[in-house]
């Protein structure tokens, strides 16, 4: 089992005028935390993002097909439906 409250430290370089406007903020913002949201946003943007392409793949290969617009139609009936 992964311990998910294990910390790693990353990283990364940045222009020095960028890190002189960090440093002025400092006081009024978390840049650790702000950097943390951001990755594991991205991370999830990503992985969704390759979970659709895959999906997309899968439905590409798969034996039937439909005409187009059908998913339209098909969501329009079950929305008259209720």
């Amino acid at each position: 089992m992964v311990n998910a409250n294990v910390s790693e430290v990353v990283s990364f370089k940045i222009r020095k005028d960028l890190k002189r406007r960090m440093e002025k903020l400092k006081d009024k913002v978390n840049w650790s935390e702000e950097l943390r949201r951001f990755v594991e946003l991205k991370i999830k943007e990503m992985e969704a993002k390759e979970s659709k392409e895959r999906i997309r793949e899968k439905l590409r290969k798969a034996p039937w097909s439909l005409q187009k617009g059908t998913s339209a139609k098909l969501v329009r009936e079950d929305r008259d439906s209720h």
